[in-house]
C-alpha cells in the first residue's frame, strides 16, 4: 500500500461540487470512477478543499492509498485518458509519511474573477461573474484590509458543526483591476463553507457604494450569518494553490 498525492485542475461548471453526493455529478465521484478503471481498485480520495457547486480549481490536491504498482507517469497518463475533458490530473507524486491532503495543508489560495463591464463575455461566462456597474477598487481594498488577520468569520460562513470553531486566519486579501476584470485574491489557513463567496459579495457591495469599508468591519464583528446579504456567484471562484511546506508558506505570504 502506498499513499499518492494528486494535483487536479477542473472546470466545475458541470459538477455539484467536489464531494460525493448521492445522485449528483461530482468531481470526487468522477475521479474515483477513473481510478477504479485504471487500477481495478475501489479507491477513495481525500481533498484539500471541498469546492462548492460550479467552483473551479487549478491546484486542488487529493491523496489516496493504493496497491497499484503503476509508475507515476503511467498513472497520470492513464487517468487523463479516461477522465472527461473538464478534469485533468496535472501531477502525481509519492506522498511523504503522514501526508494528508486536508489536515497537512498550511494555506489555501483562491482567486475570484469579476467581469466589470456592461456587456457580458460569452467566452468567459464559466470563469467570471459579471458586474455591469463600475466598481471602486480602492474602496474594496480598504474593506478587504479589515478582514486580514485572525478573526471569527461566523458572519461569512455556513453553519458550523456542534463545537466547531469559526475562527480562521486570512493572511492576505488583495483586490486589483486587470483590464475589464476585477481580481480578488485571498490566502487563508482554511475557510468556512461559502466564506470566500460571502467575502467577495461584501466587497462587491462596497465597490458599488452600497456598503462602506467600516460596514464590513461591523459585519465581521457581528458574527451573524444574516448580516451578509450578497453571495457572489460560484463561477468566478477558483482554488489556485494549496501550500504544505514552511518554504511554500513564506513564499505565498510574501
Amino acid at each position: 500500500m502506498r499513499r499518492l498525492r494528486l494535483t487536479l485542475e477542473y472546470d466545475g461548471s458541470a459538477y455539484r461540487g467536489f464531494q460525493r453526493q448521492r445522485g449528483q455529478p461530482t468531481v470526487q465521484e468522477t475521479l474515483e470512477r477513473a481510478l477504479a478503471q485504471v487500477t481495478q481498485e475501489d479507491l477513495r480520495v481525500v481533498a484539500a478543499g471541498r469546492t462548492d457547486s460550479g467552483v473551479h480549481a487549478l491546484g486542488q490536491v487529493v491523496h489516496l492509498d493504493t496497491e497499484s504498482a503503476l509508475d507515476l507517469a503511467t498513472l497520470r497518463r492513464a487517468l487523463n485518458a479516461v477522465l472527461p475533458e473538464d478534469i485533468a490530473v496535472r501531477e502525481v507524486q509519492e506522498a511523504e509519511a503522514g501526508f494528508h491532503a486536508r489536515f497537512s495543508a498550511r494555506l489555501r489560495k483562491y482567486r475570484y474573477r469579476i467581469l466589470n463591464a456592461p456587456v457580458r463575455s460569452p467566452l468567459n461566462r464559466r470563469l467570471t461573474a459579471q458586474v455591469a456597474q463600475s466598481l471602486d477598487v480602492a474602496a474594496m481594498q480598504r474593506a478587504a484590509d479589515q478582514l486580514v488577520g485572525d478573526h471569527d468569520f461566523a458572519s461569512f460562513g455556513g453553519r458550523m458543526w456542534e463545537g466547531g470553531s469559526s475562527r480562521r486566519v486570512v493572511y492576505s486579501l488583495d483586490v486589483r483591476r486587470a483590464g475589464d476584470e476585477v481580481i480578488v485574491d485571498i490566502a487563508a489557513n482554511a475557510y468556512l463553507s461559502r466564506m470566500v463567496r460571502s467575502i467577495v459579495g461584501c466587497l462587491i457591495s462596497v465597490g458599488l457604494g452600497e456598503l462602506s469599508a467600516d460596514d464590513v468591519g461591523r459585519i465581521l464583528a457581528a458574527r451573524d450569518r444574516g448580516a451578509v446579504r450578497r453571495l457572489a456567484p460560484p463561477q468566478g471562484l477558483c482554488l489556485m494553490e494549496v501550500v504544505y511546506t514552511d518554504t511554500q508558506l513564506v513564499r505565498s505570504k510574501g
